[in-house]
């Protein structure tokens, strides 16, 4: 018996997010917004999009201890997230500073600060975490050494989920342990270097099952998904809404998919279900906040019943709850 549903390691940052009405040139200083700030950082929101679903999910992340810090606990706590794993101190909150243009393109930096110290010695004194946990999701927004000890901390039985953002090249052992590795095209790319990778998903997806993952998705916009593994490839059409704001789409996505596959679902049932929570986040101002309930997800599914896995054609629609084909945040 798992106590977990799912464990997440990874990111917590401040998002510190200001509007412009154009972003500024190499020494010109512009006007703009109050300051909003929100809890933010994939592996922050990951846990948040899943606990709201229902999941039983824990974090294990490092923020400081400062007001910033206490913002994410905050609102882990008030989603339901156990943040018994979540360390304090060793340096600042991470922050990212996110200006955001009237046609809603942003600028983002990036200050790691307790994301940078998340290290391999936390997760190996993390073990019991990791043995209670039935599926592990992790990202690139902490060291690469440290993701690497998590896929060697697993438990046995455990699933091991990651979404390679920001994208950088993987060691085989990391990639052998994905099932499934979740990447856009601008991803896919990146890891696959110098390889040629073909003109469609299913060429992405063949190569990089090849190079050991156990199964792959690979998202695709307004297009929807495609997923693969040894047992074959089939495209997850889009779910159509009136997207509002794309902002942790994928984080929701992921999430979700991640814990249906530990209810038992399929690789293409999981990938519909994440579909249609991805749906229901871009139709909403803002990351964290706007992650949907179970029960709105399935009043989207009674709205809208016609998103069941295909093996074959593209999703429709002008909009999803899909990361960008290129989105890396």
């Amino acid at each position: 018996m798992y106590d977990y549903d799912l464990l997440v390691v990874g990111s917590a940052n401040a998002d510190l997010v200001i509007g412009v009405e154009r972003r500024p040139g190499a020494g010109e200083t512009v006007l703009g917004s109050d300051l909003a700030v929100h809890p933010g950082g994939k592996g922050a929101n990951q846990a948040v999009a899943a606990a709201r679903l229902g999941a039983r999910t824990a974090l294990l992340a490092r923020v400081g201890d400062d007001a910033h810090g206490r913002l994410l606990l905050d609102s882990q706590r008030e989603s339901g997230v156990d943040t018994v794993g979540v360390l304090v101190g060793g340096a600042p909150t991470g922050v990212a500073l996110i200006t955001v243009d009237p046609s809603g393109d942003n600028s983002i930096v990036v200050s790691p600060g307790a994301n940078g110290r998340l290290t391999p010695g936390d997760v190996h004194a993390a073990a019991s975490l990791f043995q209670a946990s039935r599926v592990v999701s992790a990202q690139l927004e902490i060291p690469l050494e440290t993701v690497v000890e998590v896929v060697r901390s697993l438990a046995e039985g455990s699933r091991f989920v990651l979404n390679p953002s920001p994208p950088r090249p993987l060691p085989t052992e990391v990639l052998a342990a994905c099932d499934p590795l979740i990447v856009n095209e601008h991803e896919a790319k990146v890891i696959l270097g110098d390889l040629a990778v073909g003109d469609t998903p299913e060429d992405w997806a063949r190569i990089l099952l090849a190079r050991g993952p156990r199964s792959v998705v690979v998202t695709l916009g307004a297009e929807g998904a495609l997923v693969a593994s040894a047992q074959g490839t089939a495209r997850i059409p889009a779910v159509k809404v009136d997207a509002v704001d794309t902002t942790g789409a994928g984080d929701a996505f992921t999430a979700a998919l991640a814990w249906r596959l530990g209810t038992g679902a399929s690789l293409p049932e999981a990938a519909a279900y994440a579909a249609r929570v991805g749906a229901v986040a871009v139709t909403r101002q803002g990351a964290q906040v706007s992650f949907p309930t179970a029960a709105e997800v399935d009043a989207l599914r009674c709205a809208d019943p016609g998103d069941a896995p295909r093996t074959d054609g593209r999703g429709s629609g002008s909009a999803a709850g899909m990361p960008s084909r290129d989105e890396v945040r």
